[in-house]
């Protein structure tokens, strides 16, 4: 699944190529995404110029002259910058064309995302008025994780990947921080002590910082806007590397299961 990094990424990507230019016109081929694409959809959209696009969570918001466009990847989707005219492919279920001669199509596998418009505030929306901060601002610090674990007897790695505490760190980046920080993924979050949140979340900055970097994670479907996959993944730690040499200290990587989803640590570094 796309995570915060690949979100990132493609809000960069498509931004310069969206911004200020006018839509004349919307394709959508397929409306079955997680939530319907709404009929009005298509007739909302053309005419309109492209403000900005931001990025809430995993949301990549993009401001029209009225209005906003919610737009989630799910679980393989994916935005790319196209020339059009570009044939679709089977999964390519809504072409965004721009009056530069360039479109914005989204191709979804397995149709888990989404393109919502909203003419309110969408910050206001259901899907984002209850999310966490964002793990890269200043709100996100040691001391307001550590009022939030107060008493908590969750897990730490389920603890950070809980979007009402923070958002945007998902599988892969709950565990690559929890190895840099040294903090075992099955330790209960109200027992974390004031100095290990200060190493918690030092990693969950700097790992999804380097991640923003080298264009996110590829493990299967993901590719930027220009359809190139991202790097982070040769850089990974400990994810998908059970029964590998731990890279500081040659012990197996371990692999255990948390609430239904892959965790890997080093029994050695994380304690």
């Amino acid at each position: 699944m796309p995570e915060l990094p690949e979100v990132e990424t493609t809000r960069r990507g498509i931004l310069s190529v969206l911004k200020n230019q006018t839509i004349t016109q919307v394709v959508v081929r397929d409306a079955r995404l997680r939530w319907p694409v709404s009929p009005d959809f298509a007739q909302r959209l053309t005419g309109q110029r492209v403000l900005d696009v931001e990025r809430r969570a995993k949301y990549l918001l993009i401001t029209l002259a009225r209005g906003t466009v919610i737009w989630h990847l799910g679980m393989s989707g994916s935005l790319r910058i196209l020339a059009v005219g570009t044939p679709p492919q089977v999964h390519d279920h809504i072409d965004v064309v721009l009056s530069s001669g360039r479109l914005l199509r989204f191709n979804d596998p397995r149709r888990f995302g989404c393109a919502l418009w909203t003419g309110d505030d969408p910050m206001q929306h259901d899907l984002i008025a209850h999310l966490g901060p964002e793990p890269l601002s200043e709100v996100f610090d040691p001391v307001y994780l550590a009022d939030q674990a107060k008493g908590r007897k969750v897990a730490i790695k389920q603890f950070i990947m809980n979007a009402s505490v923070v958002v945007g760190v998902g599988n892969i980046y709950a565990s690559e921080a929890l190895f840099r920080a040294g903090i075992r993924p099955k330790r209960m979050a109200g027992q974390i002590k004031r100095d290990e949140f200060q190493r918690l979340v030092r990693a969950i900055k700097v790992v999804l910082a380097d991640a923003i970097k080298v264009g996110g994670t590829t493990l299967r479907d993901y590719v930027n806007a220009n359809g190139t996959p991202g790097y982070f993944r040769q850089k990974l730690f400990v994810y998908e590397r059970a029964g590998e040499p731990c890279r500081s200290c040659k012990t197996p990587i371990q692999q255990v299961t948390q609430g239904n989803r892959s965790t890997y640590y080093c029994p050695q570094c994380q304690q």
